[in-house]
């Protein structure tokens, strides 16, 4: 039984991987990924007006325009992020992540961190694969928290908002996920 759990885990990944478009490690991958990710910070600009107020004085913004998730009792997520640093792109990532319990479905969800000072950019330059939860604190924002954000609250941390979720497995979290930087 264990080893069935755990093959129905494997072939999750395997599809979990396999259904994120933009590959991060070629040319046209990353012309795709970085298309889908300007795309996906400008919808966020336009619906929540406290993420832009945030750009304006992030030392960068690591944006995940589409992350699949799916599970049964094992659930696992992936995929491919860009890095912007002054309006630049300065680097490609993943971001995976595996759970247990109880859960049903496939979702596509997508999001962006701000990183407010040049310490939290340095942790992330300097980790070897980032597990959310161990060092720098990140702030989950919801649409009420973003409305009263202004250019003296936010100076210091991590925040990240979820954009663009569609599917039917209920929940968002970050718990567990590890974000790693794609070499190449």
């Amino acid at each position: 039984m264990k080893l069935r759990l755990l093959s129905l885990f494997a072939a999750c990944v395997s599809l979990l991987q396999v259904g994120c478009s933009s590959n991060p490690s070629t040319s046209a991958g990353r012309n795709d990924l970085e298309t889908e990710a300007h795309a996906a910070l400008d919808h966020l600009y336009q619906t929540t007006p406290g993420a832009a107020v945030l750009a304006q004085h992030a030392s960068g913004i690591l944006v995940f325009p589409n992350i699949l998730e799916g599970g049964f009792i094992f659930g696992a997520s992936y995929g491919n992020g860009v890095l912007y640093q002054g309006g630049a792109v300065t680097g490609y990532y993943n971001s995976t992540a595996a759970s247990f319990g109880l859960q049903a479905g496939v979702d596509k969800v997508g999001y962006a961190m701000f990183f407010m000072s040049p310490k939290d950019m340095t942790y992330l330059h300097k980790s070897e694969g980032w597990e959310l939860g161990v060092g720098p604190n990140v702030t989950l924002v919801d649409e009420g928290v973003a409305a009263s954000f202004s250019s003296s609250t936010a100076r210091t941390g991590i925040y990240a908002f979820f954009f663009q979720q569609r599917g039917l497995l209920a929940g968002i979290t970050l718990k567990g996920t590890k974000i790693t930087r794609v070499q190449g």
